[in-house]
């Protein structure tokens, strides 16, 4: 008997239940709790006794074809064909049978990939597309992902840490700025180079000047041709005139540098959310292993790890030794740029869930 499927719609999500596991379904807000039995494993238990195990794996993040095969090949065989991929393409196997769950785990090991990510670990890192796809990059975020993660597997793979470690990695700063425990975002430190011979074909200048935050360009005659100019004092060097213009460059072999933020959290499950602090700048956009950043990435994880509490967050960690003391551990210069004075900011810009003036 043929199935009648669902008419699409033009706007929204497609319905997720025809892509459940028949488990979640049939149980479906009616889990009385979970574990872990071990990492990389979570087990799901209903009301009804029904049990859901989930298997979770690393990946290089950015997927070719042959692994996206690989990975839906293993579900097949392993899965009955259950799996899905979070928001930073780890994948998810599902299987309602404890008996599958060692199979499975051994045949993706078996191809290379790394079972982990789960409770007090070092999640993988989310990241924008950088290079290959976005188009105003300041770096590779991808990279950036590749390479650290490289270095971090084994705080991937096992559950050592005080509390989850969220790292972010932000290949612009104006659309897609990460904030996590650790944050790896571009900073461009140059105002941009104008190529005024191609701003009149490709621009529509109106639309540049309106997409400045800070009023910082404006129509400009240049060799007898329409084009802009950029108020170098005003500058703040954020790149948003670049996708409206891309004559007006802003990226930059030398000057766009990697900086690094810690302590941000979205979460208000025990505390307020917090937004995160820079720690280090200037750090050399250095593809394609990017070594400088991780090591600082890697200082940071090697002090919280040694110092924090079970359960504190980074930023319950900072906040309880005090930031004079966390520069201190980490052997991170503490710069004229780390000071918070900026007169607009209200109450450390009104970091709590809760608006005040």
């Amino acid at each position: 008997m043929a199935v009648n499927m669902r008419e699409p719609i033009e706007s929204g999500c497609p319905d997720g239940f025809q892509y459940m596991h028949p488990t979640s379904i049939k149980n479906f807000g009616q889990w009385k709790y979970h574990t872990h039995p071990r990492p990389g494993v979570l087990m799901h238990e209903a009301y009804s006794g029904d049990r859901l195990y989930t298997v979770k794996c690393g990946t290089q993040r950015i997927l070719d074809v042959f692994t996206l095969r690989t990975l839906c090949d293993i579900g097949d065989e392993y899965a009955d064909g259950h799996i899905h991929f979070t928001i930073r393409s780890l994948p998810e196997f599902l299987v309602d049978d404890e008996a599958k769950v060692e199979p499975l785990i051994k045949a993706l090991e078996d191809a290379g990939f790394i079972v982990g990510g789960t409770r007090n670990s070092v999640a993988m890192i989310s990241h924008t597309q950088g290079w290959l796809h976005c188009d105003i990059p300041g770096t590779d975020a991808s990279g950036v992902v590749k390479s650290m993660m490289d270095e971090l597997i084994d705080e991937f793979r096992e559950c050592n840490m005080p509390n989850r470690v969220h790292l972010t990695t932000s290949c612009c700063q104006i659309n897609c700025g990460g904030q996590g425990d650790i944050a790896i975002n571009v900073q461009h430190t140059k105002p941009p180079r104008i190529n005024h011979d191609l701003v009149a074909n490709v621009c529509e200048r109106p639309s540049v000047v309106a997409r400045c935050p800070v009023a910082a360009i404006r129509p400009a005659m240049v060799n007898g041709k329409n084009s802009l100019e950029v108020d170098e004092k005003k500058c703040i060097c954020c790149g948003a005139c670049f996708p409206p213009c891309p004559p007006m460059q802003i990226n930059d072999a030398e000057h766009s540098k990697l900086a690094i933020w810690v302590g941000g959290n979205h979460s208000n499950a025990r505390g307020k959310p917090t937004f995160h602090k820079l720690v280090a700048s200037g750090i050399p956009n250095n593809p394609p292993r990017w070594p400088e950043a991780n090591a600082i990435v890697k200082r940071i994880l090697k002090e919280y790890k040694e110092g924090a509490r079970d359960w504190e967050r980074i930023n319950e960690w900072v906040e309880r030794i005090g930031w004079p003391r966390f520069f201190e551990v980490t052997n991170l210069p503490f710069t004229k740029y780390h000071i918070d004075n900026w007169r607009g900011s209200r109450a450390r810009l009104n970091s709590s869930t809760h608006i005040r003036f």
